[in-house]
């Protein structure tokens, strides 16, 4: 039984992809999954409320189905940083209310069970709060999501570093190629292997655009499950 918490070295970094991925190879060794997106930002308006696209990716590679709600507790409409999303929904970020949100989901103790976070590691809450602060309340290990491009590799190491100096295990790491064009892309795999001191979870090439589900079953080729 296990619950791993999901970063990226930025941005569009891949998290969703690589998460859904997983979901899907657990599935196919027959576990059970469940896919959680605590907050969620650059949701759309529909006639059951706000939905965000990654919260419904992860939501449709857990097994058994779980509502919206328990996937995304908390979405808001900009795209915009979480903290300023709520802010100008007149709301407030708490790493305890997001904590008491994921207690029953995670306390179903499914085979395996991710938690994906917004944008990179130290993505503010609010003021004082991180979101990084989260996978530290449960004492999670971390995957982390390289996003392949140009700086990866500086990224991923102040990452790194990051989730170390919080006193978290990192799980595993998987390298996502995002720029079809990138130099040097067997050297900056090296480097990666070389410089950071956690197992590589697989990399994942550049896939064209299609659907979520799709890709991730795409991706899921190219990934093997954390210990």
């Amino acid at each position: 039984m296990a619950t791993y918490f999901v970063t990226g070295t930025d941005t569009d970094a891949g998290k969703t992809l690589v998460s859904a991925a997983l979901l899907a190879l657990a599935r196919r060794q027959g576990l059970t999954t469940l896919g959680l997106k605590p907050v969620a930002s650059g949701s759309e308006v529909t006639a059951d409320g706000l939905r965000n696209a990654d919260a419904i990716a992860l939501q449709a590679q857990s097994y058994p189905a779980v509502d919206y709600e328990t996937v995304n507790p908390y979405a808001f409409a900009p795209a915009i940083a979480p903290h300023l999303a709520a802010q100008q929904s007149g709301k407030e970020l708490k790493i305890d209310d997001l904590a008491r949100s994921l207690e029953r989901p995670i306390a179903e103790r499914r085979d395996l069970t991710l938690i994906e976070g917004a944008g990179g590691w130290k993505v503010p809450l609010n003021g004082s709060e991180d979101l990084s602060d989260l996978a530290a309340r449960f004492d999670l290990p971390v995957i982390v999501v390289i996003g392949l491009r140009l700086g990866a590799i500086n990224h991923a190491r102040l990452t790194l570093d990051a989730i170390a100096a919080q006193g978290l295990r990192i799980a595993g790491w998987v390298a996502n190629q995002i720029d079809p064009n990138i130099a040097a892309f067997d050297g900056n795999l090296t480097t990666l292997r070389h410089q950071l001191v956690a197992p590589c979870l697989g990399t994942v090439p550049y896939l064209a655009r299609q659907d979520i589900d799709t890709l991730a079953q795409q991706a899921a080729d190219h990934l093997q499950l954390p210990d």
